[in-house]
């Protein structure tokens, strides 16, 4: 299969969507909690999480453009609060279905399961289920001009795990833990370790 950027816009919109967002890999999936200005709790899937820096520890999220109701996004605008939640791969069904367009108001830890966990100080709900809990505070919001999705870029406020995650390098170790990862918009799986390798030089 041969395509050219031609091509590739001339697709059908629903496969171009799944082939695009597939060809991009494997990615991490990981569970939103937000809270509404209302007080009302709110969980969505993201497979764009992206590292951007280690001092300070900030990473980001890929946005679809808000063109239509965008809970998260609204959510994250008015508390500056949001957390991250990587769960284990045999919760794959309940995780998707926080995909769902529920109506403004609805929980997803509700329809879909998950428990609602608070911590001190903090607006923004955890999964209690998840095996790595993240609390991120909204730094930037930058819109991409091209297609009009939104990067949100939060810096990291705590970090919650089992001790054995993390080696005594610092690496954390997620598939040891069968951390749900995913491809294009409805694929997940686990990763299994190859190996790891020294600082590669010259």
């Amino acid at each position: 299969m041969i395509l050219t950027k031609n091509d590739i816009v001339e697709l059908e919109q629903r496969y171009r969507t799944a082939f695009i967002n597939s060809l991009a890999g494997f990615r991490q999936a990981v569970l939103v909690g937000t809270k509404s200005a209302e007080g009302n709790s709110n969980l969505a899937i993201f497979n764009s999480l992206i590292h951007l820096g280690a001092n300070p520890a900030l990473f980001g999220l890929i946005n679809r453009p808000d063109s239509v109701q965008r809970d998260t996004l609204q959510n994250i605008k008015d508390t500056k609060e949001y957390t991250l939640n990587f769960i284990k791969a045999s919760e794959y069904k309940k995780a998707h279905q926080t995909s769902a367009r529920y109506d403004k108001g609805v929980s997803e830890f509700n329809k879909v399961g998950f428990t609602e966990r608070y911590k001190t100080n903090f607006i923004a709900p955890f999964v209690s289920e998840a095996i790595v809990q993240i609390a991120m505070k909204l730094e930037e919001i930058i819109p991409i001009a091209i297609n009009g999705t939104i990067l949100i870029i939060g810096s990291i406020q705590s970090v919650e795990m089992n001790d054995e995650l993390a080696g005594k390098d610092g690496f954390v170790n997620l598939s040891s833990e069968e951390i749900l990862i995913s491809q294009g918009l409805d694929a997940y799986f686990t990763a299994s370790l190859i190996g790891r390798l020294d600082y590669a030089k010259p």
